[in-house]
């Protein structure tokens, strides 16, 4: 399996399990990151996450990395990581964000030497 196939199992994986976790058990996702005011957002919020994942996790087992899917993969870690670095700075969402914060550092850094070892 080539680099950008595992990335995309491990990105896609992550992704399915911490957006299916609000949809499973809102009580534990709350004690880990907070009191949410909003669940219906966080639940859509975390089908969103899930489809994004179960997509990417799909073009990784079928060896089907496209640009398009780097792209979304990529994208979507920069974004999330963006969010999660804005909002807890400006301490609106707790620190233990700053944990999904690396964790989508990591993956940018795994897509930057994809591109790297695709060239």
């Amino acid at each position: 399996m080539t680099f950008a196939r595992w990335l995309c199992v491990i990105q896609g994986l992550y992704y399915v399990v911490t957006g299916v976790w609000p949809l499973i058990s809102m009580r534990t996702f709350e004690a880990v990151t907070g009191e949410k005011v909003d669940d219906w957002l966080v639940k859509t919020v975390g089908v969103l996450i899930t489809v994004i994942g179960g997509v990417i996790v799909l073009a990784g087992l079928r060896s089907h990395v496209s640009l398009e899917v780097a792209v979304l993969s990529a994208g979507s870690a920069l974004v999330l990581l963006g969010i999660d670095v804005w909002y807890t700075a400006r301490r609106i969402i707790p620190r233990v964000y700053l944990l999904d914060a690396a964790a989508e550092l990591v993956l940018l850094v795994g897509w930057a030497v994809a591109w790297f070892l695709g060239r």
